[in-house]
């Protein structure tokens, strides 16, 4: 029996029937599906509810994250604690899944070996037919670079405290884990003698102009930095300050109720005081924090003060605000429930959090 895990935020819901659809028509029914629903709006909620009623191998796993940045990791982890099978799959809601899939995967399972396949990407018009596996036309093959859709001994990867929950955004994740297996001393294979697997054509999700979604302007950046500081390192386990895989609902119901409110600006001394003050000190509390900026920024009183070479009041871009923010989330508060808007256009950052 194999645990298959996918994690899912607001995707086109016809392209995950279509995977899910694949897995049902699998010859071997010796598997379950763990599908974490990570953060999807109200409207992608429901239906991605009703879609996972239609398969009986589907757990559904809900998660109030809708105003947090995403983090696969995390959802990877809240499944991995649920899982009881001795090997798990990591997948993915927009692949398409070779009929003896399942059965295929049996090939592989040894204690101390994970593997991960090569897949075969379809263009647009080919991902909207329905037709029989082997009649796509492949557009192209992923390499070994590509490292995700990864079958492991469950306790494999238990033993590196799952994914790095470090990883916030797009990126890095997967790479991580095998390198940290590999240095546990698992073997990890690369299969690319047949195509299982057919990713499906979708289009990009850019983040526009006018979203208030929480969006770090580097994360991309830090995530292969720090990957590369893993590497070095020789990282096994991960997680160490931080409970990997938790979820508690509790939080974030915690989060309609407010104990303390600030109203902050985008002076250097406001940011950093609130943070390591207030933020980072307080316990068992709800706060609701708005910042915006200060009415001497940028001002001509300032710009001429400091064109005559006098002192100026130190300031933050609000992006550099926003920035600074979410990463103490990530390195220091993950733990915590959160609800946060960065308005580009307004020049406003509003968030509330459960410390």
């Amino acid at each position: 029996m194999t645990t298959i895990v996918l994690t899912y935020r607001d995707r086109d819901i016809k392209i995950v029937k279509h995977s899910l659809d694949t897995l049902q028509h699998q010859n071997s029914k010796l598997f379950k599906v763990i599908l974490v629903n990570y953060g999807s709006s109200a409207s992608y909620t429901v239906l991605i509810q009703d879609l996972c009623e239609e398969y009986d191998f589907v757990n559904l796993i809900h998660c109030q994250t809708e105003g947090e940045l995403w983090c696969k990791s995390r959802a990877i982890n809240i499944a991995l604690k649920q899982v009881d099978t001795s090997y798990v799959f990591i997948g993915d809601v927009d692949m398409l899944y070779h009929p003896d899939f399942v059965n295929q995967l049996d090939n592989f399972k040894q204690k101390g070996t994970a593997t991960y396949f090569q897949v075969g990407f379809l263009s647009e018009a080919e991902s909207k037919a329905v037709k029989a596996f082997d009649d796509y036309h492949i557009n192209f093959r992923s390499n070994p670079e590509a490292t995700g859709m990864t079958l492991m001994f469950t306790d494999d990867l238990k033993a590196i405290n799952g994914f790095d929950e470090f990883y916030h955004g797009w990126g890095s994740e997967d790479t991580d884990v095998h390198v940290r297996l590999k240095a546990n001393g698992v073997n990890v294979n690369y299969y690319d003698q047949e195509v299982l697997m057919l990713h499906q054509w979708h289009p990009k999700a850019y983040r526009s102009v006018t979203s208030n979604a929480p969006f770090h302007s580097s994360l991309e950046q830090i995530n292969h930095a720090y990957l590369a500081f893993t590497k070095a390192s020789k990282k096994t386990k991960v997680n160490l300050n931080f409970k990997y895989g938790d979820y508690n609902y509790g939080m974030y119901k915690a989060l309609q109720t407010v104990d303390a409110t600030y109203t902050l600006t985008n002076r250097l001394s406001d940011v950093k005081g609130f943070v390591n003050n207030v933020l980072l000190q307080t316990t068992n509390q709800t706060l609701k924090v708005t910042v915006s900026l200060d009415v001497n920024y940028k001002s001509f009183k300032e710009q001429l003060k400091g064109c005559l070479g006098k002192k100026t009041i130190p300031f933050l871009s609000m992006q550099v605000v926003n920035d600074l923010l979410l990463e103490t989330f990530i390195t220091s508060l993950r733990d915590c429930a959160y609800s946060y808007s960065f308005n580009q256009q307004a020049a406003i950052i509003v968030f509330t959090i459960r410390l």
